[in-house]
């Protein structure tokens, strides 16, 4: 089984995957506390495979609280760091190594690491343990798209329990580089370089950076470490002529990347080093377009769920991520909208490479308690602390649909919890629009996010002509019974997005499993199907009012048979006609790109 390097914008040479066959048990009675009193593993589970999923070897898709996860693995004791590193287990983990406990984690879709240097057996046998509670039943945490019920219902779907991205140990210096931040700023032709340091606080170290553009170099700088940080601005040559300083910009129509090497010196001597990659790159609002690097440009997005029949939210491999990049740009997409989910770092650094835009969403919790917006703040930050650094991500958003704060309107406490959300999400990174609440609903917001499924295209340009001013909009418009934007917040001006829409359920390829599938409205055949989603695009594309789209959805997602793919990413209709309709007449849009 193989798996890519699992942080990409930090890839280190010397690294061991402990993906594959673990031990594996429920403790549905909360029976053990410690490793050592589990006697018998009665099964085996193939990581990072949740246990619902078939791919895993388990396939039971039951209510399970509470489970635990083992493995040997051989490590030589040597100078230097051994760090064990989990991308994402979902949702709170305990982890033992050879019956020490090295880490605990919150979050059921962010990494951890731990430190395991200490606990480390001299023979070189190994031995690390993982406890993860994941009560099925509460929707007081961030959960996303997992069901709650016993069988998938609506618009929700098989839960994932547990490890669901790689694990990994890699063997560091004393001294080395944890965490690194790139920030672009395109008008002064400069990349902000961030590193912070782990180990002892030596006078001599500086980290060296060197970004090229293939065999260009661009830059090659030496800083001093002072209080294990590095944080400097990165000048470039500015050619100062468009034309020339364009060959440096990442778009998805040339998604340049500047190759970096990083190594961390004591005096002359190489400590540590690894490769990374950053971009120029901008994104911001003017008035009501989207921003790239400068200029108007019209997002044509779709909804990803980021699901697979066999692997769940668990991605299939590395393989799989990259094609499912290169489908959405090849249906004539130039963005993706991750809905309630937070991808595997590897999918966005092939978005990064081949030049597809994310829009990046936190998974919903579901009740409104305190608990639950002090998990969503805690692992929102560490989402944005993870991802700050890719291209690709253009727009967060903190909630969808008012999910996990379902009284906007009448409860202050919940308003007061996505503008927070919002001027948090500003807070730790100014560098890029954020969606407060995506849907209807509206209060702090750099984009206007509108859903609405109705098929019928008379009706779309009744509620969005050029003949409806925004303000009569906002007045009237009513998707899913909710306002559009709440008292206290009106249109000031903002981009309007349809950021959902279509749905069009073309029941090509049934799931095994699946008894009865939907889509907000339905297709016959493969011509109606092609006739009503060009129906809707000539439409979407045509309304002035609208400076970007997001349709629904990528792929069939369980019963949800709305996808432009099946489940398998077999296209419903020929890719290349799905790209003609998605891009039709485009260049006739004020501001179209």
């Amino acid at each position: 089984m193989e798996f890519a390097y699992p942080r990409p914008q930090m890839q280190r040479s010397n690294w061991t995957s402990l993906n594959g066959t673990w031990r594996f048990c429920y403790d549905d009675a909360r029976e053990f506390a410690l490793p050592s009193q589990i006697k018998t593993w009665p099964l085996r589970i193939t990581v990072p495979f949740p246990p619902e999923s078939e791919a895993s070897g388990i396939g039971d898709r039951g209510f399970h609280p509470l489970c635990w996860y083992e493995r040997d693995f051989d490590c030589e004791p040597s100078p230097g760091r051994v760090i064990l590193r989990f991308g994402a287990v979902d949702y709170a983990a305990r982890v033992w190594i050879n019956g020490c406990l090295a880490v605990t984690h919150e979050g059921g879709h962010t990494p951890f690491w731990a430190d395991i240097t200490h606990m480390l057996n001299s023979s070189g046998s190994q031995r690390v343990t993982v406890q993860v509670d994941d009560d099925p039943h509460e929707l007081a945490k961030p959960r996303g798209k997992q069901d709650w019920q016993l069988e998938p219902h609506a618009i929700w779907y098989p839960r994932t329990t547990g490890i669901w991205q790689t694990v990994w140990i890699e063997r560091v210096p004393d001294n080395y580089i944890e965490k690194i931040r790139w920030t672009p700023e395109v008008e002064t032709y400069a990349i902000g370089f961030e590193a912070r340091v782990i180990g002892e606080c030596a006078a001599d170290l500086t980290v060296d950076v060197c970004l090229r553009n293939g065999e260009q170099l661009l830059a090659h700088d030496r800083y001093q470490v002072v209080d294990r940080e590095v944080d400097r601005l990165i000048v470039l040559s500015d050619p100062g002529i468009d034309d020339y300083r364009n060959e440096l910009l990442w778009s998805p129509e040339r998604p340049t990347l500047l190759d970096a090497t990083v190594r961390l010196m004591r005096g002359e001597e190489v400590v540590d080093e690894f490769t990374s990659y950053t971009a120029l790159r901008s994104v911001h609002i003017l008035r009501d377009r989207f921003m790239l690097n400068g200029r108007p440009y019209t997002l044509r997005l779709v909804l990803d769920q980021g699901y697979w029949p066999d692997t769940l939210l668990a991605a299939p491999g590395d393989d799989a991520l990259r094609r499912d990049v290169e489908l959405a740009k090849a249906m004539g997409f130039n963005g993706v909208r991750k809905h309630q989910k937070v991808e595997d770092p590897r999918y966005l650094y092939w978005a990064d490479r081949l030049g597809l835009m994310v829009w990046e969403e936190m998974p919903s919790a579901y009740r409104f308690t305190r608990s639950a917006i002090k998990r969503t703040v805690r692992e929102w930050t560490e989402v944005i602390e993870r991802d700050y650094s890719h291209p690709c991500i253009i727009v967060w958003v903190p909630f969808n649909e008012s999910w996990g704060v379902p009284e906007l309107t009448a409860v202050g406490k919940q308003r007061h919890a996505v503008e927070a959300l919002y001027h948090l999400t500003k807070t730790l990174d100014a560098t890029r629009p954020v969606i407060g609440n995506d849907g209807w609903e509206s209060s702090a917001t750099d984009i206007i996010g509108i859903h609405d499924y109705d098929a019928n295209i008379e009706h779309l340009r009744q509620r969005y002509g050029a003949e409806v001013q925004p303000e009569q909009l906002f007045d009237r418009r009513r998707p899913g019974g909710r306002i559009l934007t709440l008292d206290g917040y009106p249109h000031r001006g903002q981009p309007i997005m349809l950021t959902e829409f279509g749905g069009i359920a073309f029941a090509m390829c049934p799931q095994p499993g699946v008894e009865h599938s939907w889509g907000y409205t339905e297709a016959t055949d493969a011509d109606e199907f092609a006739r009503m989603y060009g129906d809707l695009m000539l439409t979407i594309i045509h309304t002035a009012l609208f400076s970007g789209f997001c349709y629904t959805q990528f792929a069939d997602t369980f019963q949800e048979a709305n996808g432009l793919l099946c489940a398998d990413r077999t296209p419903k209709i020929p890719i290349e006609q799905i790209a003609k309709l998605t891009r039709i007449s485009r260049t006739h849009i004020p501001g179209g790109v």
